[in-house]
């Protein structure tokens, strides 16, 4: 037996369970929720890299589903926001009862997989989308929502990101507070996105394990996106998952410094570096067209978790892929048919079965759980926190 045709064969038994795909936002984006427009179905892959004939064929028994906004958006416009994607999900879920099952606990995700349904849970991709408010953090639990990001690509009053300038330092004393009430909620603190220094603050704080939800080795990658090795080297004491992103820019250095090379060349040209105007992307082609863009592989992800299990242990590794969040993925992880392909190379590396097990889907089943069993015991002892960012960080 081949090593792609084991590995589909253990993906029927432990399925991936991946921590991150950008769906909703791509669906609000290019149909604004008219998800008749986009049956997932049937076959979209001529605009999205995820549909439900693509997800089984894949190996996929769970999936996070984002429910990211901008993190331009500030205040009531990123909680309504948010609230729409959340929407778009429970969408999606009324309309495909056959294949999604909606799941809130990890007993409902062992529940899914033993039906053969996809367990479908949501992350908040950013602290913004709570607008400084516990209640509101309460409510997006209430809602289904089980892990939030503390930031996105820009700092938020209380916690630094990975792509921005120092603010408070890593998590203000608001910061401490929040992660603390996830905790108390059961809600998973995710900490892909977010500055090394919010990462070190956070695990500090928190008395559950923390997961990242979609990012890799700084090791192997020097991008801000990515883990640092004494971060990793925590996650065995916290008992946290990291879970590997396949975007190029994030895995493959050569990519990094080809989009460090793109960008400048954008801002030379009078363009931001996200512009995507017609005359921007006609500067930005006319640049590829002379420096190729770098292609990742799926060997170039196996190589981020050989190094990941290294340091963490196998216990704490896992998958988000980041697909429909990411406009290049690598050869061989194309869309969400490609995790067979990472599985077998990590096979034909060596990792046993029972290490891919693991990878897939006991880890990240296992965290959700654990988060389960500190906020039942949290709820004995504390009530909700009403603190407010005046209160804590004046």
């Amino acid at each position: 037996m081949s090593s792609l045709e084991t590995a589909r064969d253990l993906l029927r038994e432990f399925p991936v369970v991946d921590g991150h795909n950008d769906l909703p936002w791509a669906l609000r984006e290019q149909v604004r929720y008219d998800l008749a427009a986009r049956d997932i179905a049937a076959d979209q892959s001529a605009h999205l890299h995820t549909d439900i004939p693509r997800l089984r064929a894949g190996g996929v028994g769970a999936q996070f589903w984002s429910v990211y906004v901008r993190s331009d958006y500030a205040g009531d416009q990123a909680v309504s926001a948010t609230l729409e994607q959340i929407d778009c999900v429970r969408q999606l879920l009324a309309r495909h009862p056959a294949d999604l099952r909606p799941a809130l606990t990890a007993a409902d995700m062992e529940e899914a997989r033993a039906e053969g349904r996809i367990a479908s849970l949501m992350g908040a991709e950013g602290g913004h989308s709570i607008a400084d408010s516990l209640a509101t953090l309460r409510a997006l639990y209430a809602l289904g929502v089980r892990y939030m990001t503390l930031t996105h690509n820009d700092n938020i009053a209380w916690a630094d990101s990975a792509t921005d300038e120092p603010g408070v330092g890593g998590l203000s004393a608001f910061g401490r507070e929040v992660v603390r009430e996830m905790n108390r909620e059961g809600m998973l603190v995710d900490l892909s996105h977010v500055a090394a220094t919010t990462m070190r603050d956070a695990l500090d704080t928190t008395a559950a394990p923390v997961i990242f939800s979609h990012s890799s080795s700084r090791a192997v990658c020097d991008h801000p996106r990515n883990i640092p090795d004494d971060v990793l080297e925590r996650l065995p004491a916290n008992g946290g998952v990291a879970m590997v992103t396949f975007v190029p820019k994030f895995v493959l250095q050569a990519a990094v410094d080809w989009t460090a090379a793109a960008d400048e060349n954008m801002r030379a040209h009078g363009f931001h570096h996200l512009d995507t105007t017609a005359e921007a992307m006609k500067v930005h082609r006319a640049f590829e067209e002379s420096n190729p863009r770098p292609v990742a592989t799926v060997s170039t992800v196996a190589d981020h978790l050989d190094h990941m299990r290294e340091v963490a242990g196998i216990d704490h590794l896992g998958i988000g892929g980041d697909y429909d969040g990411t406009a290049f993925t690598p050869d061989g992880l194309n869309d969400v048919t490609g995790y067979p392909n990472l599985i077998a190379e990590l096979l034909d590396r060596g990792w046993s079965k029972a290490d891919l097990a693991k990878l897939t889907w006991r880890n990240a089943v296992r965290v959700l759980g654990a988060a389960e069993d500190v906020a039942r015991d949290l709820q004995a002892t504390r009530g909700p926190s009403n603190a407010t960012l005046a209160d804590l960080d004046a």
